[in-house]
Parts: C-alpha cells; structure tokens; sequence
C-alpha cells in the first residue's frame, strides 16, 4: 500500500462516518454546493469515483445513490480502494487535463481533495463537526492552488469569496474555494 491509497482509506472512511451521521430528515438539506441537497451531494462524489475509473477503461456498476447514499458510497469507494491496492491498476496512466498522469496521482490530486472538501459541505449541511484536520486543509490549498484557472470550470468549484473579517485557516481555504464558512 502506497501512502496515498492510504490517505483514500482515511478520507473514504471519514466521507462514510459522515454520511452514515445523516439524520434522515436531512437528506433534502441544502448543501454550501448551490442547488445541491446533501442527498445530491454524495451522488455526485459517488459519480465523480466512477468516472476517474473509466479514466483508466474500468467500469463501474451502476448504483442508485439517491436511494441508498450509504450503500452506493461503500461500493464504489471500495472499487476505488482495490484499484489503489493494486500496484499495477493504481499504475494505469492517462491523458488528463494535466497531461499523462497515474490513476493513483489523479485519485489523490482531485478524488482526495474533493472528499475533503465535500465531507465539509456534507457535514455543514446536515449540522454535523465541520472541522477540516490542519493536514488535510494544507493538502487541499495546495492542490487548489496548483489547478490554477482550471479549478473554476464548470462542476468544479466556484467563484472565490471574501473571508470574514479575522478568519482562520480553514474558513480562508474554503473561501478560496467559493465557499463561504
């Protein structure tokens, strides 16, 4: 196992913790994702796993988020985590955005910062801890800064917003990132 396979096992897992801590009266909540509901929310990060799969020519079964976030997320997040496990899969390169890249670079540069990143709009929305560990927040402003312009195209994140005056870290990251904490 490679450091980030198990950075995926830790960010997967806590991205599980927080869907599982769901009250089920808050699935239609609001996201900080605008127009996404929490429900909506992991939909899309299940969806987004699949898709950095068939990157590499692999299929993913279909699942119905909507109807079993909980069981939906499990599955395909562990399909990524076997991929990853695997020295050769998690080898598998590609022509990206950024060029040629490994299924394993591409996991943690985007899948990675995203299940930070929608593990807080996920626990924001439904009243849940929203504290973003130091490491996983430096992470994340590193890789948001290194996209560059790219990191604002559609179905990315949004526009920039101003910080509260005084904020700390993670509210500036999350600023950064079109979210206002």
């Amino acid at each position: 196992m490679t450091e980030i396979s198990d950075r995926y096992r830790r960010l997967a897992g806590a991205f599980a913790e927080r869907i599982d801590a769901v009250p089920d009266d808050a699935w239609d909540a609001p996201t900080p994702c605008e127009d996404w509901t929490a429900r909506e929310l992991v939909a899309h990060v299940v969806q987004s796993q699949g898709m950095f799969r068939g990157l590499v020519g692999r299929e993913t079964p279909e699942v119905d988020a909507a109807a079993d976030p909980a069981g939906a997320w499990r599955r395909v997040s562990g399909l990524v985590q076997a991929d990853l496990d695997d020295p050769e899969r998690a080898a598998t390169t590609f022509e990206g955005v950024f060029g040629e890249q490994t299924f394993e670079a591409a996991v943690d540069r985007f899948l990675n910062t995203d299940l930070v990143v929608h593990g807080w709009d996920l626990a924001r929305a439904t009243a849940q801890d929203d504290t973003i560990d130091p490491d996983d927040l430096r992470r994340v402003d590193e890789v948001a800064h290194a996209f560059g312009e790219t990191l604002r195209s559609p179905g990315a994140f949004g526009p920039e917003v101003d910080p509260p005056p005084g904020a700390g870290e993670q509210a500036r990251v999350l600023a950064f990132l079109g979210r206002r904490a």
